[in-house]
């Protein structure tokens, strides 16, 4: 399976993170492994609001704040403001009033500035290679040339340089929070144990579903000491072989002595508060697959293994798993973004005529250890692919093939081959609640960092911005 595609990293909220830079390479941001708030196209929009270039009125510029002797200028909070009102536009949410995004925006310009001066100061760098991909990789998500999307900025009133820099802030900042911040996010297995049982101990039962397999190896009333003894010491029997790994099925139909020993004594999958209180306390904190008793009952001696289990607040038992394949180009010197975009455009067609089957394009062209494959890439879980990846693969069908798609490794074509339900194994089940726990912590650590970097940042406000 194609490693570099499964890189996964901890999502950073709106609240502390960055605004989107701009409307016109939210793309590009995402593109580098950034989070903005929305995808955003270039196409116009009937609602849009004016460009800068073209109705708003210029203002005289003026100095709005400092940070450690920096300066924020009237005209970056403005173009900043008009950016994300156009934003927010088209998105069709409500628009806040304008003083109060007005000071959301400047603080966000303040804390982008202080990330900005650190990454700066600890050597951080994005070398022009690094920012020529960025750019030609938000061109061919737009599906432009580099030298069409540059002249399409420049009609929206956006100085190409400005973008350029600001691109660029975007990537240092990325760099240094997964320096400063992401590298050092742990998670370990006693936090993956608390977490469950802190569910287990939270969740109401009418929120917990179990699945339970039953023994039972029953006590008549007025048995005697000794065969109360015999019938525990068979119950045992059952739970140990249970335990060694015995099929629980085998061993309900030859020893139980309830009524669903004929399908193995399976319960099905039930509310907790419809199952005896004895069973639900025995396994409730139990993982899937594991064995519970022999407990004791008036009824006798009860064995219970733990099927399946649904709560709020942990993973699914099954999740969909998609199997995909896809056609790798790396953009290069010789080879623009854009030239690869238009060249997997060429392939699609040619599968779409039925000229070339994909696999065969695949092992031809692409720049991908699933080469040989034929762009194989076997079994995915959701959360595996890097998010842009992903979001693609969610929207296809099978069969279906996707327009070419610029990510942070090169341009991709991919196709959905076929989609499961997969029963999720234990150790899976605690892998998805490490990832939830890593994006808790790390988004906590996140706000921390942020707010002790602003604080011992030296900020003075100066005039109130106009925009």
């Amino acid at each position: 399976m194609t490693e570099h595609l499964f890189s996964r990293r901890f999502a950073q909220t709106a609240a502390v993170g960055l605004l989107a830079t701009s409307l016109l390479w939210a793309g590009g941001v995402q593109a580098q492994g950034l989070r903005p708030l929305g995808q955003l196209s270039l196409k116009p929009s009937a609602t849009a609001a004016p460009s800068p270039a073209s109705n708003a009125p210029r203002t005289v510029d003026f100095i709005v704040a400092l940070v450690n002797s920096e300066p924020i200028t009237n005209n970056e909070v403005r173009a900043r403001l008009l950016r994300v009102e156009q934003q927010i536009t088209q998105q069709g949410a409500a628009m806040p009033p304008r003083a109060e995004l007005t000071r959301e925006v400047l603080e966000q310009l303040v804390l982008e500035r202080v990330q900005v001066q650190q990454a700066k100061e600890l050597a951080v760098q994005v070398d022009e290679a690094t920012l020529a991909q960025a750019e030609e990789s938000v061109a061919a998500q737009n599906q432009m040339s580099l030298a069409d999307f540059r002249r399409r900025v420049a009609s929206e009133g956006v100085d190409v340089s400005r973008l350029r820099s600001d691109l660029r802030n975007q990537i240092l900042v990325q760099r240094l929070r997964e320096r400063e911040v992401e590298s050092r996010v742990q998670v370990s297995e006693a936090d993956i144990d608390g977490y469950i049982r802190e569910q287990n101990a939270s969740t109401p039962l009418a929120e917990l579903q179990l699945n339970l397999a039953h023994v039972l190896v029953l006590v008549p009333e007025g048995t005697a000491e000794a065969r109360v003894k015999e019938l525990q010491a068979r119950a045992q029997q059952v739970a140990d072989r249970a335990r060694a790994g015995g099929d629980f099925a085998a061993l309900a139909r030859e020893f139980s002595d309830a009524p669903e020993k004929v399908s193995g004594g399976e319960f099905g999958l039930r509310p907790a508060d419809r199952l005896p209180a004895l069973f639900v306390n025995a396994t409730r904190a139990l993982g899937v697959g594991d064995v519970a008793g022999p407990l004791r009952s008036p009824a006798g001696f009860h064995v219970l293994k733990l099927l399946d289990k649904r709560q709020a607040g942990l993973p699914d038992a099954f999740v969909v798993q998609t199997r995909a394949r896809h056609i790798l180009l790396r953009p290069t010197p010789q080879l623009s973004a854009q030239a690869a975009a238009e060249q997997l455009g060429r392939y699609r067609q040619q599968i779409a005529q039925g000229q070339a089957s994909f696999a065969d394009l695949a092992r031809e062209h692409s720049q991908d250890g699933s080469a040989p494959e034929g762009g194989d890439l076997g079994w995915a879980s959701p959360g595996q692919f890097v998010p842009e990846f992903e979001q693609v693969i969610n929207s296809l069908k099978p069969g279906e093939i996707s327009q070419p798609l610029a990510s942070r490794f090169g341009v991709h074509l991919i196709q959905v081959s076929e989609r499961r339900d997969q029963r999720v194994t234990q150790r899976e089940q605690r892998d998805m609640i490490r990832a939830v726990l890593r994006e808790k912590k790390g988004t906590e650590a996140l706000s921390t960092w942020l707010q002790d970097l602003r604080g011992r940042a030296f900020v003075e406000y100066r005039e109130p911005p106009a925009p």
